[in-house]
């Protein structure tokens, strides 16, 4: 497994582009792999036949694992082959010992020891009875029968991770799948074939590799373990890094956006080729004011406070399965049609998790917007190492008072979260001002 971006610790196997007995050559792709943040493509780093696949789509693998081999025709792999099926046993006989984070998110629940099945296996069961499996025949897995009732067995719904979100996206109900892989797990080609028209007849009781259960009302919600994706992982690991340990501090301002309004409609209507968007002139509003105010395009780097020459601007940008801030490189530094061409690129690559990690790795201050969806007013968590992070909410109508007379103007709230190693309280409401201040006056943005 490669590293392919700066911040990965482990890949998940998306697709294979090759098949085993395919040639490949030196630095043709192999494989689409996801990442904490990106799909990027795997190259071979030699020529040969794709020998042995040791790892199938949906299953994650750490660095440096082996996950496939690639050698001549006729060459003997069989050592590889033994050297990585002994490593899997003496990994699953690891002695117990206190779960990692990352271990407790990627399984949720404990599984028995002698029950050997692959680990990238999502479960649907109803709440536990006993530690035997649910398809035992011994008097165990009588007695977890039994507990529930009503005298029928619970059995567990395997699906593959990527079989899992195919159907999610599809709005296929599982529980009506009848699984083609070993054990009656259910695979991409299941999900396929039903989409398709074609797929299996649904699952029975007789089937005896899955049983749905009608619950009573009393008994607990039946629930579903689905793997937890590169990208949710990396989310979680580094937001804990965030609200703990960084000193946040929150300033919240409300601006007046009936000019900036009336300059974007205006823009649009000369070219409407240019389709600026309130966001984009907000994300160029917050370049200027950090250019004159250098204190909050900072970082605090333990030993020094790292002041950025240019702002690099991060926007946040809802996926699947989690969130990316892709980054406007010298926002500062761009017009606003510039920044307005970059962020429709930028944001539809995101979403199809194409972009390069330059692209989403290291911008000196974030903007996230939820206005779009409604949201009045909301605070940011910021994303290290930056010093802040503006939290943008909707722009709606509001009576206000302007010269003694109540009015309508389109208002929107606005809250920085910042780090107070770096920024303090007064650094923060200076940058707030200017920021409102050519907000509501977008005339500033040519002088």
């Amino acid at each position: 497994m490669p590293k392919l971006s700066p911040t990965m610790e482990e890949g998940q196997l998306s697709r294979w582009l090759k098949k085993e007995g395919d040639k490949v050559s030196m630095g043709e792709p192999l494989a689409e792999i996801d990442t904490d943040k990106a799909t990027m493509e795997m190259q071979a780093l030699g020529n040969g036949v794709l020998r042995k696949i040791l790892i199938q789509d949906g299953e994650s693998a750490p660095l440096g694992q082996l996950i496939a081999i690639i050698g001549e025709p006729d060459e003997d792999i069989s050592s590889l082959l033994s050297q990585t099926e002994t490593a899997q046993p003496a990994k699953a006989s690891t002695p117990d010992k206190a779960p990692t984070q990352e271990e407790t998110q990627a399984a949720p629940s404990p599984e028995p020891r002698a029950e050997s099945k692959p680990k990238d296996e999502a479960l649907a069961e109803g709440p536990p009875r006993d530690e035997t499996n649910a398809g035992d025949s011994g008097g165990k897995g009588d007695k977890a029968g039994s507990a529930g009732g009503n005298g029928t067995q619970r059995a567990r719904l395997i699906v593959s991770p990527l079989a899992a979100r195919m159907a999610a996206e599809s709005g296929i109900d599982l529980r009506s799948v009848s699984g083609s892989g070993p054990g009656g797990r259910i695979i991409k080609r299941d999900v396929l074939d039903l989409v398709a028209g074609k797929g299996p007849a649904p699952a029975t009781a007789e089937d005896g590799q899955r049983t749905v259960v009608q619950q009573s009302p009393a008994e607990p919600s039946a629930f579903r373990d689905a793997p937890v994706s590169e990208m949710r992982r990396t989310i979680a690991k580094r937001l804990v890094t965030s609200l703990g340990p960084i000193p946040h501090f929150f300033l919240t301002t409300e601006i007046e956006m009936d000019r900036a309004a009336e300059m974007r409609a205006g823009i649009n209507a000369l070219d409407p080729e240019l389709k600026i968007s309130i966001n984009d002139i907000i994300i160029k509003v917050a370049a200027a004011a950090l250019r004159q105010h250098p204190q909050v395009n900072a970082s605090f780097q333990d030993k020094v406070v790292r002041y950025y020459e240019h702002a690099d601007i991060g926007v946040a940008v809802a996926i699947e399965d989690g969130l990316i801030t892709p980054i406007v490189r010298s926002a500062d530094q761009k017009s606003l049609s510039q920044i307005a061409s970059e962020i429709r690129d930028l944001s539809g690559r995101a979403r199809n998790r194409k972009l390069r990690p330059e692209e989403f790795i290291g911008a000196t201050f974030s903007v996230s917007n939820l206005g779009m969806f409604g949201i009045d007013e909301f605070t940011a968590v910021i994303n290290p190492p930056e010093g802040a992070i503006l939290a943008i909410g909707a722009m709606a109508p509001k009576p206000v008072v302007r010269e003694n007379e109540i009015v309508v103007r389109q208002m929107m709230r606005v809250t920085m979260s910042c780090d107070h190693r770096v920024i303090d309280g007064a650094t923060g409401a200076k940058f707030l001002q200017t920021f409102k201040k050519i907000l509501e006056n977008p005339l500033f943005l040519v002088v």
